[in-house]
């Protein structure tokens, strides 16, 4: 899945990133269903140690244009995992008092502690997309921010925090379908927002906004994966499979149980 990762330095041209590509998993979408529930399993089994062992920290961010799957994500590629240990953190419009710090103030109040998983349902990457698409900020304090969030997940990453970023990629022909049934399906009617389809018409902007993020922003520390994300299976295939690989790396352990526990009689 190493092929997904932005490299630091890297030029980013997103028209040349297929949003429909499987390569990397040879089999059918069902043997991929197949493979993902055994990566659940895994995850669990993982995230449980991480909870348990209470050293390192995991910062899951997920962007992508509307639609892109974000929450499909969280709920399917984290399916079974331990709610204890594991949070999800969403960022809507800034509330007065968020507006009155700095714009990663409110941030940095919810990434994770030891021992916790934390998944960002966008994130602070709001402050170089939306708002220079909107032309909220001027392109000079768009690049500042470029430095700034790099240096904010580098303290991050100093201090034991293990931080995958996936940008979810579709394109808009899947985006008018996945659109049109939010429209069409009872059950998915109310995540439908008529906002969404004035954001669709600036879709050439939010692709500039994005490769710019995605090839200022991504370093060793703190890497960004563009996922392919028309195939849903694959999408979490890709993304499920990356955390298993980072977990793993963190070669954690059980902490040592107390001692005398040999003398122990429960009647």
């Amino acid at each position: 899945m190493d092929k997904y990762r932005v490299k630091p330095g890297m030029k980013v041209i997103l028209a040349e990133w297929d949003p429909e590509d499987s390569s990397e998993f040879k089999g059918s979408k069902a043997e991929g269903l197949a493979k993902n529930a055994k990566l659940n399993i895994k995850l669990e089994e993982l995230q449980n140690l991480l909870y348990a062992e209470h050293k390192h920290k995991l910062l899951v961010v997920l962007q992508g244009m509307d639609t892109s799957g974000k929450d499909g994500v969280i709920s399917k590629v984290f399916d079974g995992v331990n709610p204890q240990g594991v949070r999800v953190a969403s960022f809507k419009v800034p509330t007065t008092e968020e507006l009155d710090h700095d714009y990663l103030w409110r941030v940095h109040k919810v990434v994770p502690a030891k021992g916790e998983m934390v998944i960002f349902n966008r994130s602070h990457y709001e402050d170089v997309l939306v708002v220079r698409v909107h032309k909220i900020v001027t392109p000079q304090l768009c690049k500042e921010r470029y430095k700034q969030i790099a240096n904010f997940e580098k303290l991050l990453a100093d201090n034991g925090t293990t931080i995958l970023k996936f940008f979810l990629n579709i394109n808009m022909d899947e985006q008018k379908k996945r659109l049109q049934e939010r429209l069409d399906d009872p059950a998915k009617t109310w995540k439908f927002n008529p906002g969404d389809l004035d954001e669709r018409k600036l879709w050439p902007d939010y692709v500039k906004a994005y490769e710019d993020a995605l090839e200022k922003t991504s370093t060793e520390k703190a890497p960004w994966y563009i996922v392919p994300a028309n195939r849903k299976w694959y999408r979490d295939l890709v993304i499920a499979t990356l955390l298993v690989e980072a977990l793993e790396k963190l070669e954690m352990k059980y902490p040592a149980p107390p001692e005398n526990l040999k003398d122990i009689v429960i009647e």
